[in-house]
């Protein structure tokens, strides 16, 4: 890999945003800190001997100014109902490819509805949600549906050790609670319905050492954006285990604390993927440490195969659409245990 390639992060100096940057130095490229807070901005520039560049979604020009000379940016400010379309549009000036992390459903809705055409025309490379929530359960299930081309659901269960959520992950969920009102969404015979009912509970059973736990289903998370843009599912479904809803839900849960030097928290998760078709089964799942620092190398790694032409396909893209699915969970190991396990026929 080429060294040296200054890429813009905007909200550099977020939660996720400061594990990003650290991914990025490691890899060899030269983050570009951005975002509209200049104190903070300044702080992380001089902790690490890197260039600030102050800018907001309100101001085009400043957009412009820190994404120049730069091959890429890397969004990972939120909200990201407010953040996605102006630095898409000032990626799209540059002529500079985007990956965002953003877990916001209707952002990622509206990224994939507003931009799929115009990027596509004009060759651009354009990837949302490419993090723990949206990426890692695309490629997961792109990577278990292997060699079928189609199949009848997708089932994405997490297990948390607990979620400790941080301050960014609140702001988010307020607005998409906002923009969606009183509905809940799922995605069922191929189009999305609006859902005033309670999510239904269920258990499921992860592979050891997790086992079987009960879960809160339908509890759509960004996934269920990301799969059926590129794969034939009708029916794909993601679930939370209950512990770490509860978590996410207390509004007195604390935010995340580091665990090691390089400020991952002690947090583990488990995600276990089930696709069926007829009366077959395919199973994919990860394992690692702390869902937000898992996303760095999974944001960065896309970013490097989309600079060294390892794609697929041009536009808003899906993960799994565009990567070598098995081949990008490989390339992350030891961070993320990947398995394909056996397929296996159904009742």
């Amino acid at each position: 890999m080429e060294s040296g390639r200054l890429v813009a992060v905007f909200g550099a100096y977020g939660h996720t945003g400061q594990f990003v940057v650290a991914e990025l130095a490691a890899r060899g490229f030269v983050p570009v800190l951005s975002g509209r807070n200049a104190q903070a901005l300044g702080e992380l520039a001089g902790e690490h001997g890197l260039e600030a560049r102050v800018a907001s979604v309100d101001d085009p020009a400043s957009l412009d100014r820190a994404l120049a000379g730069a091959v890429a940016v890397i969004n990972c400010a939120g909200p990201f109902a407010s953040t996605t379309g102006p630095v898409i549009e000032a990626a799209l000036r540059a002529r500079i490819s985007y990956l965002d992390v953003a877990a916001e459903i209707e952002a990622n809705l509206d990224t994939f509805a507003h931009f799929r055409e115009r990027a596509r025309d004009m060759g651009a490379v354009i990837v949302p949600a490419m993090a723990f929530f949206g990426g890692l359960g695309d490629l997961l299930a792109t990577a278990a549906m292997g060699d079928w081309t189609s199949a009848d659901e997708a089932h994405i269960a997490y297990a948390l050790s607990n979620w400790h959520p941080t301050a960014g992950t609140r702001l988010s969920g307020a607005v998409s609670r906002k923009r969606r009102g009183n509905f809940r969404l799922r995605y069922r015979g191929g189009r999305w319905e609006h859902r005033t009912d309670a999510a239904p509970t269920a258990e499921w059973t992860f592979p050891e050492p997790v086992g079987r736990r009960p879960v809160v289903a339908e509890f759509t998370m960004a996934d269920v954006v990301t799969v059926p843009q590129h794969l034939p599912i009708p029916d794909v479904t993601t679930y939370m285990n209950a512990e770490a809803v509860r978590d996410v839900a207390a509004p007195d849960t604390p935010a995340p604390t580091a665990a090691d030097e390089s400020g991952r928290s002690d947090q583990t998760f488990l995600v276990d993927v089930v696709v069926r078709s007829g009366g077959a089964e395919r199973r994919a799942t990860a394992a690692g440490q702390d869902i937000y620092a898992i996303t760095a190398p999974l944001v960065v790694e896309a970013l490097d195969r989309v600079l060294t032409g390892r794609t697929k396909a041009v536009g808003v893209t899906s993960a799994g659409e565009i990567f070598d699915a098995p081949d990008l969970l490989r390339a992350l190991a030891p961070r993320i245990a990947f398995d394909l396990h056996p397929q296996k026929q159904i009742a």
